[in-house]
């Protein structure tokens, strides 16, 4: 094989759903190997939310639009089938940013390689960007306490369900938000979650109340919407907002406004945003962090797979439907 297939962005999105005609699918030449490089086949890419953001022509962001005109930027895992890097030779497995395409050519940064004999599916669900956002969001910027309460939105997602069950085994009580009763099943009967709220639902106020007689202390926030205000109404002094994604307005022209700043006086409320780039650092630390966690078998995981390159563009809109359950996967 001579050639491989890639997808280019060439067009920012409009609001809504992602069209097709802002990718183009390409055939390259496989190219060539220099001192310090290898080559990756990869096997399987991550889809995530912070795409959106990522096709965006905001030049403000955490990080870099992706240009126009090429590869569309991703996480995946892969084997490295040819090598010129003292620090990776062939026949290894690596994870890290490779874009949407079969192969990449990478001089080895943000590359690491992958030693645990775990599925691909695990990598990408837990050990990559969803664990490591879990990890560094939750204890990092939650800093969560024995005995307080959490709610975390998305929380059958790939962040927010880790999120949750990593808070489960620190000994707080766990609310997740989700959009389905099958989604809140999973949850609380698989994962061990104290209780759910859909959020497609009635009585909103009065769900969340039901579920947190004793107010929330931390709220971990992946997706905006309505239930963000009530979860505000509910936060208890001194309380703690981390802000990981609002996917709830990535569609949209002009954001939801946020809950009142009132609160936030009256409670002593900390709120922060923050973005794993800052942090691939620590990575490292993070994964000595959450390691234990999954090894002793404290955080499951389910993926969605779809199946061939091209899939990975009709899959972003699964984000804004709900469809995916579990983390979603793209196998080339």
């Amino acid at each position: 094989m001579t050639t491989y297939k890639a997808i280019n962005l060439v067009k920012r999105p409009e609001p809504g759903p992602v069209s097709k005609d802002i990718f183009e699918v390409v055939e390259k030449q496989l190219p060539q190997v220099n001192d310090g490089q290898m080559l990756i086949k990869q096997s399987q890419m991550s889809l995530d939310p912070a795409m959106f953001g990522w096709m965006s022509p905001d030049t403000e962001s955490y990080i870099p639009p992706v240009e126009l005109g090429t590869v569309m930027r991703s996480s995946g895992v892969g084997e490295v089938i040819e090598s010129k890097h003292p620090d990776f030779q062939a026949g290894d497995r690596v994870m890290g940013m490779m874009g949407w395409q079969e192969y990449a050519l990478s001089d080895g940064q943000g590359m690491n390689k992958v030693e645990a004999q775990v599925p691909d599916e695990m990598v990408l669900s837990v050990f990559a960007l969803p664990g490591l956002t879990a990890t560094q969001g939750l204890f990092n910027v939650g800093k969560p306490q024995q005995g307080e309460t959490l709610v975390v939105t998305g929380a059958a997602g790939s962040v927010g369900s880790i999120v949750g069950q990593l808070a489960k085994a620190e000994g707080l009580t766990v609310i997740g938000v989700v959009g389905s009763d099958e989604k809140a099943d999973w949850i609380v009967n698989e994962l061990g979650f104290d209780g759910a709220v859909n959020y497609k639902s009635d009585d909103l106020a009065k769900q969340l109340a039901k579920h947190t007689p004793d107010g929330i202390d931390l709220y971990f926030e992946n997706t905006g919407g309505p239930i963000q205000q009530l979860v505000f109404e509910r936060m208890n002094a001194h309380g703690r907002v981390v802000v990981c994604g609002m996917i709830a307005d990535y569609d949209k022209a002009v954001p939801n406004p946020g809950p009142s700043w009132i609160p936030i006086i009256k409670k002593r409320l900390s709120i922060q945003g923050f973005t794993m780039p800052d942090h691939f650092d620590q990575v490292p630390s993070l994964l000595a962090k959450l390691t234990p966690y999954v090894m002793s078998g404290k955080v499951k995981y389910r993926a969605h797979v779809i199946e061939g390159l091209e899939s990975a563009i009709e899959g972003l809109n699964m984000f804004f439907t709900g469809d995916n359950q579990g983390k979603l996967i793209v196998k080339l």
